[in-house]
Order: C-alpha cells, then sequence, then structure tokens
C-alpha cells in the first residue's frame, strides 16, 4: 500500500502546526543579529574622546571668560582715554574763556567807543558765561576726585563729554560776543572819523 505524504501532511495537525512554526521562526532567527556585545576597547576610547571634549569645553570656557575680560578693560581703557581727551578739552576751552575775558574784554571796556551804560551790559554778558564755566568745572571736579553718585566709567565719560561739548559752545558764544562788540568799537571809531573829517572841512 503506497502512502502518498501530502495526504499525510494535510491530514496530521501536529505536522502541519511543526512547518508553521518553523516558517514563522526560521526567517526571525536568520535575520536577527543577536544582543549587542560592548566592546571594552571601544567604551573605554569613547570614555576618553567624552574626557578629551570635556577638557577642550573647559579651556574654551576659560578662553571665554579671559577674552571677556580683555574687552571690560578695554572698555574701561577706551572709557579712561575719552575721559582724558574730555578733561583735556575742556581745560583747553576754559583757558580760552579767561584769556579771552582777561585780554579782550579789558580791551573792550576800555574802549572811548563804548558807552559807560554798556559798560555794565559788557561785563554782565561776560561774567554769565565765566560763572557757568567755573560751575562746570567745580562740577567736573568733583566728578573726577571722588566716586560721585556712584556712577560708573560710562556715565562719567557721557557727563565729561556733554561738557565738553558745552565748553565749546561757551567759547563759540564768547567768540561771537567778542567779535560784535570788536565790530561796534570799529564802526563807532570809522563813525568818528568821518565826523571829524566833514568838521575840518
Amino acid at each position: 500500500m503506497r502512502i502518498d505524504w501530502k495526504q499525510t501532511l494535510w491530514k496530521n495537525p501536529r505536522l502541519w502546526i511543526l512547518a508553521l512554526s518553523l516558517a514563522l521562526l526560521l526567517p526571525a532567527g536568520a535575520a536577527c543579529q543577536g544582543m549587542p556585545v560592548y566592546d571594552n576597547t571601544n567604551f573605554i576610547s569613547m570614555t576618553k574622546s567624552l574626557l578629551e571634549s570635556a577638557k577642550q569645553t573647559t579651556e574654551l570656557l576659560k578662553t571665554v571668560e579671559f577674552l571677556k575680560e580683555q574687552k571690560d578693560n578695554i572698555v574701561k581703557v577706551n572709557n579712561t582715554i575719552k575721559q582724558l581727551k574730555a578733561v583735556r578739552e575742556l581745560a583747553r576751552n576754559n583757558e580760552i574763556l579767561f584769556r579771552t575775558v582777561q585780554n579782550d574784554l579789558r580791551d573792550i571796556l576800555n574802549s572811548p567807543y563804548i558807552k559807560a551804560g554798556e559798560v555794565e551790559q559788557v561785563s554782565r554778558a561776560f561774567e554769565q558765561i565765566m560763572d557757568t564755566a567755573i560751575d562746570d568745572l567745580d562740577f567736573v571736579n568733583q566728578i573726577l576726585s571722588s566716586d560721585f553718585l556712584k556712577m560708573t566709567d560710562a556715565e562719567r565719560t557721557a557727563i565729561l563729554m556733554e561738557k565738553k561739548v558745552q565748553s565749546q559752545e561757551m567759547v563759540a558764544e564768547l567768540e561771537v560776543k567778542t567779535r560784535r562788540y570788536r565790530e561796534i568799537i570799529s564802526f563807532r571809531r570809522m563813525q568818528d572819523i568821518i565826523n571829524n573829517r566833514e568838521t575840518e572841512y
């Protein structure tokens, strides 16, 4: 009697389950790579890399901190130079003011072409500028000699620069006033010469 294997396979449930299990499990087993195994050498190498990276990061942070400090120092030096220039400019402008008042004002007031009533007006105009200049110098002296109002270098520099500009404006104003009074004197002198020439004829 001849056995048909195909019929036996289909009729026997155990064989059917075994074949199905093998069919399902075999590809999964063939594709599986297994559990990863850590190599000690790779782990040590990775640790060294991480430590080196941390060291480089620390060095980089130190460099950044150093550069920040240097930038702060440069800003401080820059502010100091600005303050020095502003103070030097202030001193120069005030010297011009005092010299102008000392020389030009005396010449103007001593001129016979300035009327008696104008002397007080001229003196007051010059005196007002000089009072402002003296007050500004006193204020600047307080800023520089003491930690006035707990100001930062930048704030101190800003005030000094502002005072420098004001002193330039005062010099310009004084020069305008001096030139105007000199023009008045010159005009009156010319008028006097013309009047005297007419009387001689």
